[in-house]
């Protein structure tokens, strides 16, 4: 197994996006490609690019605009870009898929996302229904509804208005992540939420790539992309013949400890769509590719990954 790093100019046409390949020793038997949740960034996937390598796959992902390395500055963290952030970011992760697909030809193609990435995920299915995907994985989602989407545009633009789209925004922070530790208090840190492995938690908190508040700007790029998801005429799009992965920890506060993930499953077995898989970790907390038990996640991924293959 080797670490091969590379980049390419990003939609926004001016940020270097950094990416990372994770190849098997042999001839690769598929590619995975990851997107990575809110505030922080693909070096938090090594292990994970490291253990599916092994396994034969090519394992793919960059850092978002304004996360990790695909940045101009550390003033870039938090900040997609100055309009219609939210597709640029989909348009890189586009780019990769083309970039890889085309550097490894035939092979089984699969994208997953985290968190935020699981949004991303869910907005590129729609947007590129014919990307000859071999499944999409679903991973640590929610179910944002429309009455918090809409409060979220209007307090962001209002804030873009009013302070600039570079303001950083305690309030819309707190909106959209604040009381994700609130289950696990009293807690030993502010970021219990994420797994129950201490170290990784507190290598979490020491990290300057984890800790910044997200500008209004993209603020309002993330809830506009929310309202992309919920909206029946793209989901109409979805191919509904491609294979669904959904999973999480049942002790997820992103996903209401399970609750919104069923109801993110729902929503996709309703609309047509055949082969549509959930598996909550009982315990598990926010990041499953983190958690203690993650080798038992990652086995659980590749059994799915060989069948739809």
């Amino acid at each position: 197994m080797r670490r091969e790093k590379d980049s390419f100019i990003s939609a926004d046409k001016e940020t270097e996006i950094n990416l990372s390949y994770w190849l098997p020793e042999g001839n690769p038997i598929g590619i995975l490609q990851i997107s990575h949740g809110m505030r922080e960034f693909i070096d938090r996937y090594d292990e994970m690019g490291q253990w599916f390598a092994r396994q034969g796959y090519v394992v793919a992902a960059n850092d978002h605009l304004g996360h990790g390395a695909s940045i101009k500055s550390e003033e870039d963290w938090g900040f997609f870009a100055a309009e219609d952030g939210w597709n640029k970011v989909l348009d890189d992760m586009h780019t990769l898929r083309t970039k890889t697909g085309e550097k490894y030809p035939g092979l089984p193609y699969f994208l997953l996302g985290h968190s935020m990435g699981s949004f991303l995920v869910r907005n590129y299915i729609f947007r590129w229904p014919d990307d000859g995907l071999s499944g999409a994985i679903i991973v640590g989602t929610g179910q944002i509804y429309s009455p918090v989407i809409r409060a979220g545009i209007f307090i962001a633009k209002r804030q873009v208005a009013s302070k600039g789209p570079r303001y950083r925004s305690p309030f819309l922070s707190k909106m959209a992540l604040g009381k994700n530790n609130n289950a696990f208090e009293p807690g030993r840190t502010v970021s219990d939420w994420l797994t129950r492995d201490e170290e990784i938690v507190d290598k979490y908190i020491a990290d300057t790539r984890n800790n910044f508040v997200f500008t209004a700007q993209a603020f309002l790029d993330f809830f506009t992309g929310m309202k992309g998801i919920n909206k029946k005429s793209n989901l109409n799009l979805i191919d509904k013949e491609l294979p669904l992965l959904f999973l999480s920890g049942e002790r997820d506060p992103v996903g209401k400890m399970g609750k919104d993930v069923r109801k993110a499953y729902k929503i996709y077995k309703d609309l047509g769509c055949r082969d549509v898989e959930i598996k909550l970790y009982p315990d598990a907390r926010h990041e499953i590719f983190n958690e203690i038990n993650r080798e038992e996640v990652y086995s659980d991924l590749l059994n799915w990954l060989s069948k739809k293959s």
